[in-house]
Order: C-alpha cells, then structure tokens, then sequence
C-alpha cells in the first residue's frame, strides 16, 4: 500500500510515458513485421507448389500431345495407356502424391513419400468426377486444398482424354517441413523482437534519460525553490533546446531571488530603523507621565500613545519574522520529546490569560522540529483563542502522531470564525469582520503561524462553526523535510 503513490507517480512520468510508446512503437512494428513476412512465405510456398504442380502437369501433356508410346512408337489409345507410360517413367517428389483416374476409377496412386497414408474420401470422390467438372483456363489449372491429420494439403487436377477415354491426373503437396520451417522462422522472428525490445527498451532508456535530464534538473531546482532556497541553479553544458530552457529558467531565478533579497531587506531595513524611533518614544511617554501632575486627560492621551507604539513594536517583530521565513536557515530542527513538548506548552500557555485549560492529549514519540518556531506558533494559537474566548469557556492543546505527520492542535469554545472570513484568515493583515470590536491585533498572528508549518513541510487546519468555537491543528512531518537529522527517529 505504501509503494502505490510513488509506481503511480512513475507510470505517469513523461520518461516512463516516452519509454512505453516506444516499446509499443517497437512491438507493433516487429508484430506487422512478422505477419508480412509470414504472408510472404506463404504466398512463395504457394508459387512453388504451384510450379511443382504445373511441372508435372507438363510432362504428362508432352506424352498426351506427342500421341505415342516413347517404347513402342504406337499411338494410345485410352487415357490408361499414357498413365502406364508415365508412372513407369516419374516417381513422386518429396511430400507430393500423384494419382491417376481413368474413366472415373482410380488406375494408379503413388503416395509413397506423402506425409499421409491415405487421401480422404471426400477428396477422392472429387478427383474421381473431376474429368467431367474441371476445366482448364489458360493452361494452367487451379489449386484447390483438402484437410488432413498433418495440414492443408494442396491439390491440382488436370483433365485428359485420350480417343473416347477421359481421365483425370492429380498431383497433390502436403508441405509439412516447409510449414515447419515456417513456423520455426517464426519462432525465431518473435525471439529476435524480444531481444530487440529489451536492447532497444535499455536504450531508449538511458537516451530519454539524458534528454529529459535538464527537466528533472528543472523540477529538482523548483522543488528546493518551494522550501526557500533561490540559491539554485541548473548546470548548463550543452547547446541545444534544453540548455535554452535552462539558461531561461537560470535567468527566471535571478530575477525572483533579486526581488525576494529586494522584499527581505526592506523589511528588515525598516523594522531596523523603526525600532529605534519605537523604543525612544515609549521611553519618553514613561518619563512624561511620572513628571505629570494627576491630569487623567493628559495620562489617557500618553496610554493611548503608549498602546499604539507597543502594537507598532509587535508589527515590528512580526514583520521580522516573516521576512526571515524564505531565509534558508530560518529552522533550526532539533529533536523535540513530543509528551515533554506539549507538557511544557501547557504551562507557558495557562499563563496568558484565566480560562478553562485542558490537555487533549500529550502524544508520544520523537518529532525534528525547530522548538522555538513551534512554540511560537502555538502561541499565537493559544493566544488567538485567548482573544475569542471568554474567562468561562474551555482553552485545550493536543498533539497525536498520525501516520508521517504529528498533529498539534489548539482548541477553544469561543465565538467560532464566520465562514466568510475562514478562507482568509490566514492572510496578512486580514482580521475577521468583527475582530477590530473585539480586541487590538495586526493580523499577523495567524500568517506567521501558516508560514512557520509552511517552512516545516506541513500546514494549518482549520475547523470552526460560528458561536461553537474553533479548532487550529499544525500538521507537520515527523522526520522534517528531506529527513532533516537523519532518519533514526523512533516512534
């Protein structure tokens, strides 16, 4: 069960696709092949036999045309008489049989080297009326078949008459060892097709291999693209339409990397120079309201102030950390004790805010995780629940090991998420539409949640039904991406 995706995978892959047509390509031609060339043979087995025939027909014609016995020198009489002379003269050639019928009996058979012992009646009834039936067209009488115990026996009848006898003189092939020479070729033929597509398969193999090396390269790169790294590039050596395509994409990626350096450090840049301005006015604020006198107006003013730089700072941070996403040293992964992980969760986050907090289940087993991400980003779970929820309802955190992928949820019995706002509530700045009512944010909580299990290899879950409440769940794979530490973890 476990292979099925990756065979499946393979037999939709464009080199298995490529090698398939082409073996298919190989067999049907070697299969039109092999019919062609037995047709062929057949068609010359027929001339031969035919000329066989006509051979025999010729020399019987030459005694009945010459008139006279070759012996004697008188003239003959009966179609009886031209048969003695004959069969006296000629004896049949391998796998042949020669018959003769005078006035409707059989006068002479010779059948010593036919395959058969006996002809069938069916067919000597025919040969014993054929005087009478077959007629001769252009000097050439036709070939006809009957069926034996060893094959289609091939037949040619000629009609005599000699004075006032008719006669009818048959010569009869049954190629036995020609047909099996025949087949044999045949065998031989299907055998060399064989060899021919097991060489020709291994061939095609290796060449499409090397045609469609650049775009394994290709997909290879993209795939190391997706987990943030633009630092690769295809190696170009060659000069033909997939180094073009190569050098295209190279080119494509120096493009984005520029723009994405461009994106990180501009952010970077500016929550650099923002800090310190953040920093110098709360500080400031703080001194100004321990010189004023107790004027509630002026000290509410400095708390509103005081309020909107703190929230300036946390977009600070968190644009920090988004920026530090595509960073290729964005993870440190460590091996994480899934039952201590989430044992310590539980106490960091029953200090956030009074609810109700339950652990759903502590799970067990080893997960390669960076612990620091992964803490962050159930924090700001926890946190997200804390501000939906109020101080009577349930707050829980679970973890379980599921197949590859550990499974960390956060579960909480608030207000829920309205199902317009839940395919966008993972999006930056996107705060549901009633959330400004409710609490202060940015909105950034729940993207930096998607991007930390995004640059894990896993995602986020949602499930949450309006008034009932909600259910964030981090699936993320148990041996990191591209097994990160090695593979040795136990379960």
């Amino acid at each position: 069960m476990l292979g099925r995706p990756g065979w499946s995978r393979a037999t939709r892959s464009i080199h298995t696709r490529i090698l398939v047509s082409y073996i298919v390509l190989i067999v049907l031609s070697g299969g039109l092949c092999a019919v062609a060339i037995h047709e062929v043979l057949m068609i010359r087995l027929e001339s031969r036999i035919a000329e066989a025939v006509q051979q025999e027909f010729l020399e019987i014609d030459r005694l009945v045309t010459d008139g006279r016995d070759p012996r004697t020198g008188a003239a003959f009489t009966s179609v009886a008489a031209v048969f003695d002379v004959y069969f006296r003269r000629n004896v049949p050639s391998q796998e042949e049989a020669i018959l003769a019928f005078a006035d409707g009996r059989l006068q002479h058979a010779s059948m010593g080297r036919f395959p058969v012992d006996r002809v069938p009646d069916s067919a000597m009834q025919v040969f014993a009326t054929s005087a009478r039936t077959y007629t001769v067209t252009d000097g050439r009488p036709p070939l006809d078949r009957f069926d034996t115990s060893r094959g289609s026996a091939y037949y040619g009848i000629l009609p005599l008459r000699v004075g006032a006898s008719t006669g009818a003189f048959v010569v009869t092939i049954l190629p036995v060892a020609q047909r099996r020479e025949i087949a044999d070729l045949q065998r031989y033929a299907v055998g060399a097709v064989l060899g021919v597509v097991v060489l020709a398969s291994a061939c095609a193999w290796l060449v499409t291999g090397r045609v469609l090396g650049p775009v394994r390269q290709l997909t290879e790169t993209a795939r190391l693209i997706s987990k943030s790294d633009l630092t690769r590039r295809i190696p170009v050596a060659r000069q033909d339409e997939a180094a073009e395509m190569a050098r295209t994409f190279n080119a494509m990626l120096d493009r984005l990397e520029a723009v994405f350096r461009r994106e990180r450090e501009f952010l970077l840049d500016a929550g650099h120079e923002l800090r310190g301005p953040i920093t110098i006015s709360l500080g400031n604020l703080g001194l100004l309201q321990q010189q004023l006198p107790d004027d509630d107006e002026a000290r509410g003013t400095i708390a509103v102030v005081t309020d909107e730089l703190e929230r300036m700072a946390r977009i600070v941070g968190d644009l920090h950390i988004l920026a530090d996403v595509p960073h290729p040293h964005f993870l440190q992964p460590e091996r994480i004790d899934l039952e201590l992980f989430v044992a310590e969760l539980a106490v960091k986050l029953s200090a956030l805010a009074p609810r109700q907090w339950l652990v759903d289940e502590l799970g067990e087993g080893l997960l390669v995780a960076d612990r620091h991400r992964l803490t962050e980003a159930v924090i700001n779970l926890a946190d997200n629940a804390v501000r939906h929820t109020a101080d009577t309802d349930t707050v829980s955190i679970g973890a379980a090991v599921r197949g590859e992928d550990v499974h960390i949820w956060v579960r909480d019995t608030g207000c829920g998420i309205e199902y317009d706002d839940q395919p966008y509530i993972f999006d930056r700045f996107r705060r549901g539409a009633r959330a400004h009512l409710r609490y202060p944010g940015t909105g950034l909580g729940l993207a930096i949640v998607r991007a930390v299990a995004q640059a894990h290899g896993g995602r986020v879950d949602l499930s949450s039904r309006p008034g009932v409440g909600s259910t964030f769940t981090l699936v993320i794979p148990r041996q990191g991406r591209e097994g990160e530490l090695g593979q040795d973890t136990d379960r």
